[in-house]
């Protein structure tokens, strides 16, 4: 007969885990959630009226990016106390974990924030009177982005998910009486619906054959099915659950093809809001990915986990399988969509598009790499950061070109950008920098980042795994970065050779300015990281240990 639970005891220990062990490793998350119960007091009280929403926000940012730097810094100390690469830590009984990627995805987020608020001061979008509403969901959403980078947990997966979505609904309509802004926002929340319950459904299939919610030992299960030979109808249902589990993944990935929301949504919402949704969302989705491929693939215990690693292997080929045909897609699709486009939010949107495709390549060939070689499984996952480090600075930096320009010249479309070279040199100089960085050209970041990840695609096929699919991978990239050039390099075409036009509303773009400044601290990076990038790459290195 089993001894009856003490209740106490349960209570006082879980109480103790939380305050000790839990809520220390929460600091940046906890600091989003102060910020966010006090912009909406500024909202409420009419005495906090009188404080400045945005520096209420970067105040709040700027201290949990202080709380993740430290974090980071103590990795050392949580790994010889965990006894686990990379300092695995499980949290809040078991629900999120805490890493060396969760301390990287949490820098990379409130770093990103930061920045953001800064530039949306700038760029005047939200008005002082909305500051407090958009600042709100702008870091609920980020909370909910932390959440998804640590998710131990298929609940929540689905909890972090909806977290990050929600607000971003809001966001894309934030623009009051505009047509386009609301239609942008009810799409992305009708799309955002669907992929929800149909992701949820997966959920309850995976749970219902595995008997748990907790990704370690979902793997534990999965191993057992493997080893037992599990009949024919099981096999197929954990097929449809991962699947139906991938649909909500995909979505906010924007992966083909559940990517039809995203053009749209970026057109008629500010570029303000797409470069959240470009930027964040998307280092968020892949961090949510990785945890999720890893945490079903790969036993909690890494290599050290002998038998269950092998017994694996079918789902690691499964997920292998599944996010590179969805990356090779993507990535053809949203290069070759972009080429015909005219208006820059909806080439940025494209862009997008194929970089989700890029940074899903690494992730195949992470998971390829991480039965048979889990260092070099780490190298690749550390790839996936690199570029997501980058990407903060090229994506958020094209967007505000975008912003500031619509700012001087009331437009959005490429042809209102023609002949900016004779009146704004500098802008067009910015923007070559980005535009190249984002084709992945020397000697920018954006080359470094794609190297790295190709680099991963060639080990994978040196060492035989998964070689044709990994070579195939390869294939596409290298044919994609090529097209890529077309459409990125005709932006530029029309900035430096065509003829401005007649009718040019607006003034000059110089850089010796507020705008200017911003534009410039943002672009200077894309450069610097191109050529000094060992700092960044050793701390991209630290985020993969986890997978080793």
């Amino acid at each position: 007969m089993n001894d009856p639970v003490n209740i106490g005891t349960l209570l006082s220990g879980t109480l103790s885990d939380t305050l000790t062990v839990s809520l220390p490793l929460f600091r940046p998350e906890l600091t989003l959630s102060a910020t966010i119960v006090l912009l909406l007091l500024c909202r409420m009280l009419p005495l906090l009226r009188l404080l400045d929403s945005a520096l209420v926000a970067l105040g709040g940012a700027a201290f949990a990016l202080w709380y993740a730097w430290l974090d980071m810094q103590a990795l050392p100390v949580f790994a010889e106390a965990a006894s686990t690469a990379g300092g695995r830590t499980e949290i809040f009984s078991g629900l999120l974990v805490f890493d060396s990627f969760t301390a990287y995805l949490r820098c990379i987020l409130a770093g990103f924030l930061v920045l953001y608020i800064v530039f949306t001061k700038v760029s005047g979008i939200p008005d002082r009177e909305d500051g407090a509403d958009f600042y709100s969901l702008v870091l609920g959403a980020t909370l909910g982005m932390c959440l998804m980078a640590s998710a131990n947990h298929l609940l929540m997966v689905f909890m972090a998910v909806e977290m990050a979505s929600v607000p971003s609904y809001a966001l894309a309509g934030i623009l009051k009486g505009r047509r386009a802004a609301s239609e942008a926002a009810i799409k992305y929340a009708v799309y955002g619906a669907g992929a929800a319950g149909i992701m949820l459904y997966g959920i309850s299939l995976l749970a219902g054959m595995l008997g748990t919610c907790h990704l370690p030992s979902m793997a534990v299960e999965l191993g057992r099915f493997a080893q037992a030979g599990a009949p024919g109808g099981s096999v197929m249902v954990l097929c449809l659950g991962g699947l139906m589990l991938a649909v909500g993944l995909a979505f906010k990935l924007s992966a083909v093809p559940f990517h039809f929301w995203c053009p749209d949504v970026f057109e008629g919402a500010a570029a303000e809001v797409g470069a959240f949704l470009s930027v964040a969302s998307k280092a968020a989705a892949v961090a949510l990915l990785i945890r999720v491929a890893y945490g079903l693939g790969m036993p909690a215990g890494g290599a050290a986990a002998g038998e269950l690693v092998a017994d694996l292997a079918p789902v690691r080929h499964f997920a292998v399988a599944v996010i590179a045909l969805m990356a090779a897609v993507t990535c053809t699709l949203g290069n070759l969509a972009a080429y015909g486009q005219t208006n820059m939010k909806r080439l940025l949107a494209y862009s997008t598009i194929a970089h989700a495709g890029y940074l899903m390549m690494g992730v195949a060939a992470a998971m390829a790499l991480a039965g048979p070689k889990p260092a070099a499984a780490a190298t690749a996952v550390g790839a996936v950061a690199f570029y997501l480090g980058t990407y903060v600075f090229m994506n958020l930096a094209a967007f505000a070109i975008v912003a500031f320009l619509r700012n001087r010249l009331r437009s959005e479309e490429i042809a209102a950008y023609a002949g900016l070279v004779r009146t704004s040199p500098g802008i067009v100089v910015a923007t070559a920098v980005v535009l190249v960085s984002l084709i992945g050209l020397p000697p920018l970041a954006g080359f470094v980042a794609k190297f790295l990840v190709f680099s991963s695609l060639v080990q994978a096929i040196s060492l035989g795994v998964d070689r044709q699919l990994m070579l195939l991978l390869l294939v596409v990239g290298g044919v994609n970065t090529v097209i890529s050039l077309f459409y990125y390099l005709r932006v530029l075409k029309v900035m430096t050779f065509d003829p401005p036009p007649e009718d040019r509303v607006g003034e000059a773009f110089p850089l010796v300015s507020l705008s200017g400044a911003v534009v410039t601290a943002l672009a200077v990076p894309v450069l610097v990281l191109g050529i000094f990038w060992s700092g960044l790459y050793a701390a991209a290195q630290l985020a993969g240990a986890f997978a080793s």
